[in-house]
C-alpha cells in the first residue's frame, strides 16, 4: 500500500487546525488567524559569468497582528511558495508563543549557495535585497530578514548594506535584518541562539518530574543518549552544548553521507573540524560510519534532535522510530501523520515553535539593540562590578576586624565580580524566555484533557495570543 505524502504545509495546518477546533473562536477568527495574508514572488536576473542568469525569489507576510513581521530568508534550490508559505505561519505561532512581538514573515532564493562565488552571491543577494526594498519587504519598522538555511551572517551584512544604500537617512537601517555578524551591528550569542534555545528547552522539560514522566524519562540529562541529525549551526551547537555542559552523550550524528555511531559519545567539535576538513563525515576516526544516515534515525536513544529539514520523519517510519523524546531543532522535521503515529507510541515531542524559538529570540534582542544604538549591558556592567567589589572589600574587611579570618573561595569572587556583558544578557534573557514559554504550554496541557501533546498546547497558547491581539484591535 503507498502512504500519501503528506507536505509540511498540510502538516502546520493540519496540526492548527486540531489545536483550534479544541478553542472557542469567534466566528471566521480562525480562518483569519490560519491564512496567509500575501506571498510576493519576484524574478530577476543578474550578469554573472558572461550572461544574464534569472532567480526567483519568495517573501511571504503570514500575518501583521503585529509588526515588523519576522522571519528568515533560505537559499535553496528546494524553495517553494508553499514551504515558504507554511514556514512564515510557523514564524507567527512561534513569536506568539515566546512573546516576542513579531508578525510571521519567511523568505527564500532559488539558488544552489554553492554553485556561485562568494563575489556572485554578494551581487545576487544586493539584487534580491533590491528587490524587496522596493516592494517594502525589508524594513526595520514593517519586515525583518534573518538568516536560514543557506545563509549567514555574510549575506545579512550584504543585505543591511544594500539596504542602507537605498535608505540612507534611514537612522534604524541596521535594524532592517537581524543576525549580522557582530562588528556591523549584530549581537553577541545570534550564531549559537537557536541551539542554545534547543540546550535551554531540553534542561526546562529536565526540570519538571511530571513531564519526564510522560516521556519515561528520569533523573538528569547527564548520561542521556541523544542522537542528532544534522550538523549545521543548529545541530552543532545543540550537540556541543548538550554534551560538554550537561554532560550528555551523543552517540550518533547523522549527515548527508552516512552517520557516524559511537556509544560513548562522539566529540563534536573533533567530528565538525573533520568535516571541515574533508567535506563530509567519512573516515571520522571517534566512531563507526555507516552509509545509510537515514535509518539511524530508527537507532534505540533517549532524545533524537532532528535538526536539518522538514518531513525526515513521516508515516513511513514513524513506527520504527525508538527514541523517548524528540526535540525538533528544525521547522517541520516530523509530518503530522508521522506526529500521530508517535503519540500512539508515547514518544513526547518537544515542537519546533516551542524548541527552536532561540533564533527569533535573540534575533529580537539584536533588533532592540539596533534601535536603541547601544550595546546590552554597556551602561550598568561597571556599575554592577563596582557595587559587588564594595561587599566583597567590606566582608573582607569585617572577617580582618573580627579576627574570623574566613576566606571567599576564589572562584565564586571572581564569578561575583564579573558584572554582565552582552553576551550573559542574552543567555539570561532567551533562558528566560524559554522557561516561560514551556510553563505556559506546560499548563495548558496539564489542564486541558483534551490537549493530549505538547504540541497543540503550544498552539493553543499561541491563538489564543494572536486572537487577543486581533480582538484589542476591533477584529
Amino acid at each position: 500500500m503507498t502512504i500519501p505524502h503528506v507536505s509540511f504545509r498540510d502538516s502546520v495546518e493540519r496540526m492548527f487546525t486540531h489545536a483550534a477546533s479544541l478553542m472557542d473562536l469567534q466566528p471566521g477568527l480562525e480562518e483569519k488567524i490560519r491564512v496567509c495574508n500575501s506571498t510576493y514572488v519576484v524574478r530577476f536576473g543578474v550578469r554573472l559569468r558572461g550572461q544574464i542568469h534569472t532567480f526567483t525569489g519568495y517573501r511571504s507576510v503570514h500575518s501583521e497582528h503585529m509588526e515588523p513581521v519576522k522571519g528568515g530568508i533560505r537559499y535553496s534550490l528546494d524553495v517553494t511558495q508553499d514551504e515558504v508559505e507554511a514556514l512564515a505561519a510557523l514564524m507567527t505561532y512561534k513569536c506568539a508563543l515566546v512573546e516576542v512581538p513579531f508578525g510571521g514573515s519567511k523568505g527564500g532564493l532559488c539558488i544552489d549557495p554553492r554553485a556561485w562565488n562568494e563575489d556572485e552571491l554578494e551581487r545576487v543577494t544586493r539584487r534580491f535585497t533590491y528587490e524587496l526594498s522596493r516592494r517594502n519587504l525589508i524594513s526595520p519598522s514593517q519586515n525583518v530578514p534573518a538568516p536560514d538555511m543557506g545563509t549567514g551572517e555574510r549575506e545579512m551584512a550584504w543585505m543591511a548594506d544594500a539596504y542602507k544604500r537605498l535608505h540612507p537617512d534611514d537612522i534604524n537601517a541596521k535594524a532592517c535584518v537581524t543576525g549580522k555578524p557582530r562588528h556591523a551591528g549584530g549581537i553577541d550569542g545570534r550564531v549559537e541562539a537557536t541551539g542554545r534555545g534547543v540546550q535551554y528547552a531540553l534542561r526546562e522539560f529536565f526540570r519538571h518530574d511530571d513531564v519526564m514522566k510522560k516521556a519515561g524519562l528520569e533523573g538528569t540529562l547527564a548520561g542521556k543518549r541523544v542522537i542528532v541529525q544534522g550538523l549545521g549551526n543548529v545541530g552543532y551547537h545543540a550537540a556541543q552544548f548538550l554534551s560538554a555542559e550537561d554532560k550528555a552523550l551523543v552517540t550518533c550524528v547523522i549527515e548527508r553521507d552516512g552517520a557516524i555511531r559511537n556509544p560513548n559519545g562522539i566529540n563534536i567539535d573533533a567530528l565538525r573540524g573533520h568535516i571541515r576538513a574533508t567535506g563530509g563525515i567519512k573516515g571520522f576516526a571517534g566512531g563507526d560510519h555507516r552509509e545509510n544516515g537515514l535509518a539511524a534515525l530508527e537507532d534505540d536513544c533517549d532524545i533524537l534532535i532532528p535538526a536539518a529539514v522538514e518531513s525526515v520523519i513521516h508515516a513511513e517510519n514513524a513506527d520504527r522510530i525508538r527514541c523517548k523524546l524528540i526535540i525538533e531543532a528544525a521547522n517541520g522535521p516530523v509530518t503530522a501523520d508521522a506526529d500521530a503515529i508517535l503519540k500512539r507510541k508515547g514518544v513526547v515531542i518537544i515542537p519546533d515553535m516551542y524548541a527552536n524559538a532561540g533564533g527569533v529570540t535573540v534575533s529580537y534582542f539584536e533588533w532592540v539593540k539596533n534601535l536603541s544604538q547601544i550595546s546590552l549591558g554597556r551602561l550598568e556592567r561597571r556599575h554592577e562590578e563596582a557595587r559587588a567589589r564594595m561587599l566583597v572589600e567590606e566582608l573582607e574587611r569585617i572577617s580582618a576586624d573580627t579576627g574570623t579570618n574566613f576566606k571567599l573561595a576564589a572562584g565564586f569572587k571572581d564569578a561575583f565580580l564579573h558584572g554582565a556583558d552582552e553576551l550573559d544578557l542574552v543567555r539570561s534573557g532567551l533562558d528566560d524566555t524559554m522557561r516561560e514559554a514551556f510553563k505556559k504550554m506546560k499548563e495548558v496541557w496539564m489542564s486541558n484533557p483534551r490537549v493530549d501533546d505538547m504540541r497543540t498546547a503550544g498552539y493553543v497558547v499561541a491563538i489564543r495570543r494572536i486572537s487577543n491581539v486581533y480582538g484589542s484591535l476591533g477584529l
